[in-house]
């Protein structure tokens, strides 16, 4: 098969660690049992940012929660109160530390610093046309399993033979980029149309009974991914992503086929609702979609418009080789009859370790992206090539430096986070 790419009052605890040392010292007196027990260390429940990202010259709020501290500091300066206004140029990561007597307790909030801050589930302000800007949109809520930031989220106990089956020595690979590759395009293409866009019939074969009834509004052009740039027949997954800015919905299609009357046939059609967490209303658990997951396609693909303004806020999707008979939420839908406990099931989210350091040479596209994979991580999506990334074609996309940098990556530079709400039939 062709292999099928935070925000406004989002805010997360990123970490607390106790440091330090210092315990009391016991008193004690011969056939007494008296003594005195030491206070603890100081303790911080809380420490966030709000909004977490934030446009350059916008400020945002950082806001703390401490107990049994003499004192604390942020980003190494003596603070009162419980908040404080800050104003960074660029993404910053800020470190509270409270400290008493007994020792210290360290806890730290990023603030992201984008071209555009998003805003999630409207895309009334996206560009029309194929490949069109979003200008900050972002699909569904930003408390969405997509928008999650799960940078401290525990890791999965078997991950590293989840990894392993993957290929812990597998470079990633971008499954996206600018000009052609064999006569087509490189990636997963997309329309915006507005919300007067004409609805059409859509005729289903494979997947009818868990295809979402038409009529959809599918313009007789949209691109197809796979199309060939010289008109010439292609095959491949022919997926069809068009986004209704207006009325924000997303209409994915697999195996679609533009006919005469300006119908379409494909092996299904998927109708996800964009500004609710009630992301397919017409789906039920355990069908498919337009990939293998059960999922919509278009917000997991990396674009160019976030990469190069620094910041993607949202997971990325991915292929392995060899899934397994299972699959865990967001996915609704497993492609695969090996019960292997060792083999990712659909919707198994990997993070790019915290100890990977992102080579400050790199291009600020292939930084946003591993950062991304740091912060939202990737979900096994669809069977293919393992470690392949997905995205929309782009001609700035510059191939040369997408394959060498994100080549860096190795599978051993992931972990699993830990699986929760598995389905296995």
């Amino acid at each position: 098969m062709r292999l099928p790419l935070l925000l406004g009052v989002s805010s997360s605890l990123v970490l607390i660690t106790a440091c330090g040392g210092g315990g009391g010292a016991a008193a004690s007196s011969s056939g007494s049992n008296a003594g005195t027990t030491p206070s603890p260390k100081p303790g911080i429940q809380s420490f966030s940012a709000t909004p977490s990202v934030i446009s350059s010259g916008q400020s945002t709020s950082l806001t703390w929660a401490v107990s049994g501290a003499t004192t604390v500091t942020l980003n190494g300066v003596t603070v009162s109160g419980t908040s404080s206004a800050v104003s960074p140029t660029t993404t910053t990561v800020y470190t509270l530390i409270a400290t008493n007597p007994q020792g210290s307790t360290t806890a730290t909030a990023t603030v992201t610093v984008g071209a555009v801050a998003p805003h999630y589930g409207s895309f009334s302000g996206a560009d029309l046309g194929p490949g069109a800007a979003l200008n900050g949109a972002i699909p569904f809520p930003a408390d969405n399993a997509w928008n999650t930031d799960i940078s401290n989220a525990p890791v999965d106990p078997n991950s590293a033979n989840l990894i392993a089956s993957i290929g812990s020595n597998t470079s990633v690979h971008p499954d996206f980029g600018s000009g052609l590759y064999q006569g087509a395009p490189i990636g997963i293409p997309y329309v915006v149309i507005a919300g007067t866009q004409a609805n059409v019939a859509t005729h289903y074969s494979d997947f009818a009974d868990e295809s979402d009834p038409g009529p959809f509004p599918i313009p007789g052009n949209a691109p197809i991914e796979g199309q060939m740039a010289d008109g010439s027949a292609f095959g491949g997954d022919r997926h069809v992503i068009v986004i209704d800015r207006d009325h924000n919905r997303l209409y994915e299609l697999g195996n679609a086929y533009p006919q005469p009357d300006g119908s379409w046939n494909a092996s299904g059609g998927y109708k996800f609702f964009l500004d609710s967490n009630n992301v397919r209303p017409g789906g039920q658990p355990g069908w498919t979609s337009a990939d293998a997951a059960g999922l919509p396609i278009f917000p997991g693909l990396v674009r160019y418009e976030e990469a190069a303004a620094g910041l993607i806020p949202h997971a990325v999707r991915f292929t392995v080789n060899a899934s397994r008979r299972a699959y865990v939420p967001p996915a609704t839908h497993y492609a695969s009859s090996n019960t292997s406990a060792n083999l990712p099931p659909m919707g198994m989210r990997v993070r790019l370790k915290a100890s990977f350091v992102i080579d400050p040479s790199f291009t600020k596209e292939s930084k946003a992206i591993m950062q991304a994979l740091k912060t939202y991580g990737m979900i096994v999506a669809d069977n293919g090539s393992n470690w392949y990334i997905n995205g929309a074609p782009d001609p700035r996309w510059n191939n040369s430096k997408l394959l060498s940098e994100l080549g860096t990556l190795k599978g051993s530079n992931f972990e699993v986070i830990q699986m929760t709400g598995l389905v296995a039939p």
